[in-house]
């Protein structure tokens, strides 16, 4: 068990070690990504946690996304797709419906803004074209890296995915604005469009 678990619980509980303790909790919610997107009734009703152990995790969470804005928008260019990949999940991992963002880019590909456009139910998100036209043009943007989650943890895209996709892309280029990929965010390493040839 890594170390930076007695890190967190500090001390574990009578009769078992902050170690024992861990793999407690691991098992108990099942996957680090579970425990990690609890809620606080749910994380404070096991045995060890509690509402400060509570705020000490959001707070450190809090840390890892803003630490992720801070290397994507120093004002170099977007070269590091791992870079862009653990952003996106720090954003939109943690939804249990389906948002759909959009990183609008300069035409140095540096970070201009970072925007949540639509929100759905657990497994759709209806996403306009036009929307996501409009705050391109309004950022006055050069290119975009689309994004959204699937709370089912299955990155894998849909039908439905590639052919918006595939909208958006002949809607932006319309106003000579690229798209350069599009993740999408479920359980492990975010899919990508554009890795995988379809963009």
């Amino acid at each position: 068990m890594p170390s930076y678990w007695q890190f967190f619980l500090r001390t574990g509980v009578k009769g078992k070690s902050a170690v024992d303790l861990a793999k407690e909790l691991l098992t108990e919610f099942g996957s680090l990504k579970t425990l990690l997107e609890a809620g606080q009734e749910q994380f404070c009703a096991s045995k060890g946690l509690g509402k400060a152990k509570y705020a000490q995790l959001q707070a450190v969470m809090e840390m890892a996304r803003r630490h992720f804005l801070e290397i994507i928008q120093r004002g170099d260019a977007l070269t590091s797709p791992n870079s862009t990949r653990a952003y996106l999940s720090a954003q939109l991992r943690g939804y249990s419906h389906e948002v759909f963002a959009c990183l609008f880019l300069d035409n140095q590909h540096r970070v201009i803004k970072f925007e949540e456009l639509f929100r759905g139910t657990i497994d759709s998100a209806s996403v306009y074209p036009r929307e996501v036209v409009k705050q391109a043009l309004h950022y006055n943007a050069a290119a975009v890296i689309l994004a959204h989650n699937h709370p089912s943890g299955i990155s894998e895209p849909s039908t439905a995915d590639k052919a918006i996709t595939q909208t958006l892309t002949k809607a932006l280029a319309l106003f000579d604005i690229r798209v350069l990929d599009h993740f999408i965010v479920g359980d492990g390493v975010p899919y990508s469009f554009a890795e995988h040839g379809l963009i």
